[in-house]
């Protein structure tokens, strides 16, 4: 693995605890050990095998921040050739993902609990993703939070260093000064050019942050970018 920038201590997310229905919860206990991925055992190499994770070798797919899970699991669906692994932290969400694998009987999809910044730099080794999601981060909107967005330049060297060459990176955001920041912030890694929805496997589904920002009249931005050789 390559060497990467040291994530700032910010978070770009805050905990919430979340109440969880009964559903979620027997799914956290069931399902998890099915296509839950654990922190590494002491002493063992924090980096994810992922061919031993999906039981197969396959272009795999990150998103970060699944939410609740919609458009990781219906893209899982629409492209059963590829692997998808879901990072997000907060256990209802991560309940409510595990239901809909199990009722979809999807076999590509698996799931990690843990800050996706920690995953990036830690547990996936270089050129391992094929595709990294990112729909709908946090737009700490408030100019003094800004620090806290996701989007930063030291994020960005890391998705550089973890894709494959010709890989892709696929934004979505519906907050317009947000935008501007993650198309400048790409602009100046000189890792990515703009391309366009050929690299995508597949369409990406509505999610409800996205229904939020369409009810609050906020125009939706997608942007796609190719990891140069």
């Amino acid at each position: 693995m390559t060497d990467t920038p040291h994530q700032r201590p910010i978070r770009s997310f805050v905990r919430r605890a979340g109440r969880q229905t009964r559903a979620q919860e027997r799914a956290l206990r069931d399902l998890w050990p099915r296509f839950g991925l654990p922190a590494p055992a002491e002493g063992a190499s924090p980096i994810l095998d992922l061919e031993a994770a999906f039981g197969r070798a396959a272009p795999t797919v990150l998103e970060v921040g699944f939410g609740n899970g919609d458009a990781l699991v219906g893209m899982a669906a629409e492209s059963p050739e590829r692997n998808f692994l879901g990072v997000d932290v907060h256990a209802p969400g991560v309940g409510h993902c595990l239901l809909a694998i199990e009722r979809l009987g999807l076999r590509n999809v698996r799931l990690l609990m843990q800050d996706a910044v920690e995953v990036l730099r830690e547990r996936l080794a270089d050129n391992s993703l094929a595709g990294v999601h990112l729909y709908f981060p946090d737009p700490w909107h408030k100019k003094r939070h800004h620090k806290r967005r996701l989007v930063q330049p030291d994020f960005v060297a890391v998705l550089a260093a973890r894709l494959a060459p010709g890989g892709y990176v696929h934004v979505a955001t519906d907050w317009p000064d947000y935008a501007q920041h993650i198309e400048a912030v790409f602009a100046g890694s000189g890792a990515f050019r703009p391309a366009g929805p050929a690299l995508m496997p597949g369409n990406r589904p509505h999610t409800r942050f996205e229904a939020r920002g369409e009810r609050l009249g906020h125009p939706i931005r997608e942007m796609i970018y190719a990891r140069m050789p």
